[in-house]
This record gives C-alpha cells, structure tokens and sequence, in this order.
C-alpha cells in the first residue's frame, strides 16, 4: 500500500484542479431563546403561512373582461323639463317680435264728469233743515243744575254745590260699583256733575249724566232702562211721561252698604238728548211723593 495518488492513465487530459473555495466566516452561535413570561393578556400569535400540513388553495381562474358600457340615455324628466324651457323661451321670442312689429294702440282719453252747479240759488231755510240737529244740551252742565235750598247743610264729603264727579266716584254710588265703571266706559260716556245736600233726617242728591253725540240711546238706558213702574212728574209737551222718565218711591226700606241702618228710597229720572237726569231721595221714613215730584219738574225746567 502506497501513499501517492494515482496516474491518471495515459492519454488523458488532467482535470482541471478546483478553484480554492474562500472561507466562509463562522456562523455566530444561534442566540439563546429566553423563555418570555407568560401573561393573562398577551395577544396569541398569527402567522401568514400556511400550516405544512393544511391543503393547498385552488386557485380561481381569472374573470373575463367586461365590455364597455353603453352611453346613458337622457333620462324622461330631464327631456321634458328641457322642452318645457324652451318652448317658453322660443314662445317667449316669437311673441315678442310679433308684437313688435304691430302699431302701438293709443289710450282712450279719460272721461272725467264736470261739477255741476245748480241753476237756482239754495233757500237758506230749506239747506238748513236738511242739516244734522245741535245738541239740544250742550256747555256747562253745572250750570244746569239747581241749588241746595235754603237751610240744607252739606252731606258727608259729597258736593253741596253744582260740582264735576268723575266716572269712577260715578260707579261707586252703586253695588256694582266695577261693573258701573266698564260699563259706563265702553257706552260713550262723556261727563257728569251733580249737587248734593242734606235737610233733616232726609238726604238728596240731583246728577246729570252726559253721553257721546252718537250715544244718546245710552242716555235713554241710563234715565229709563233699568227702572220700572214710573209715573209722569209733570204734563204738556215738555213735561216728562212714560216714555221718555217718571218717579216712583218704595214702600219697603232699604240697608245702607255694610250697615244695619235702613232707609226708604224716592227716585225721578229723565231723559233729553244726550243728558240723563237723575233725581234721588234717602229719608229715615217713606219719601213723600210731592218732594220727588217737585225736584224733578224744578230740575227738568233747566233742561227744557
């Protein structure tokens, strides 16, 4: 046995010797793999490789081109909104040029009537009946009312002589006193005054009660309206009747507001124009009849 290599046989090309491999560095130590402390909370851990043993997908073949998609037609809305528009603006146009071309009408002159004047001059009687009626009582009312009489002493914080009273101390002279007021108000009251005046145990109080030009009705309601079973205080023409005042006197006492004090009540009343007039009489015993009588014609001669 021998240590020399082998010839190689004669005729034989050599082979050509191997180039030197370059040496590889030395792989570093693989690193330790440090176990990492388990936690509750410690997401699991995905990987996107398959497992070696899971079967392997089959693959899709790929879809075929789609073809291209025809153009959209006009919707119908929209084509017909669009003829909508122009057909008014073509309209539009032709209606202007024709009229354009017509001649322009002229206006008819305005026909206006001329004032006419009566032939004749007016009667000055006749032009003055045909005119609206003056107030039949007009001006101071205090000056239409009468006076305390003699030896008569004042009643209370009330006026003894002819004095304006207000709408309010007006309304207080009643029960209602809240309702007088808003009434009194809304039916065209314009103003008032009175005098009162107090002879022995019997008090009296005159008032006269003015209302708007267009509410003389309410006069008629204030004098008459609300009173019943009158009786004519004086005759003729001017003496005031059924119709339009009269008197009356209770027989059954009446209690003063909030007292247990009784009195017997008298009232005459009467209407002219726009003037209520209201005559009353309080006394401790009946009212005679020819005291209210008696006031009421003084009074109504002032308004005659």
């Amino acid at each position: 046995m021998t240590t020399e290599p082998a010839l190689p046989p004669p005729g034989t090309a050599p082979a050509p010797a191997e180039p030197p491999r370059p040496h590889a560095a030395p792989a570093e130590p693989p690193a330790a793999e440090t176990p990492a402390a388990e936690s509750p909370f410690a997401a699991p851990q995905f990987t996107t490789e398959p497992p070696s043993d899971a079967p392997t997908p089959e693959l899709l073949p790929p879809a075929p081109e789609r073809a291209p998609r025809a153009p959209r037609r006009p919707r119908p809305v929209l084509l017909a909104v669009s003829g909508l528009v122009l057909g008014t603006l073509v309209g539009g146009g032709v209606g202007y040029a024709v009229q354009a071309q017509r001649p322009p009408t002229p206006l008819p002159p305005i026909q206006v009537a001329r004032p006419s004047y009566p032939a004749v001059a007016v009667d000055p009687t006749a032009y003055a009946a045909q005119q609206p009626k003056p107030l039949a009582i007009d001006g101071d009312l205090r000056k239409l009312l009468i006076g305390a009489p003699d030896g008569s002493t004042a009643w209370g914080e009330f006026p003894d002589k002819p004095s304006w009273v207000s709408v309010g101390e007006l309304a207080e002279y009643s029960d209602s006193a809240v309702r007088d007021f808003k009434d009194l108000n809304s039916r065209g009251f314009r103003r008032a005054a009175e005098v009162d005046w107090k002879k022995g145990d019997a008090r009296y109080r005159v008032s006269l009660v003015q209302y708007a030009p267009d509410h003389a009705d309410e006069a008629a309601t204030h004098a008459v309206g609300t009173t019943r079973n009158l009786k004519p205080f004086a005759d003729g023409a001017n003496g005031a009747n059924g119709a339009n005042g009269g008197y009356r006197v209770d027989e059954e006492p009446r209690y003063w507001a909030d007292s247990a004090d009784r009195y017997y009540y008298g009232q005459a009343v009467a209407q002219r124009g726009t003037v209520a007039m209201v005559v009353e009489v309080f006394d401790s015993k009946p009212v005679n009849p020819d005291v209210v009588k008696d006031l009421a014609k003084q009074q109504w001669e002032r308004l005659v």
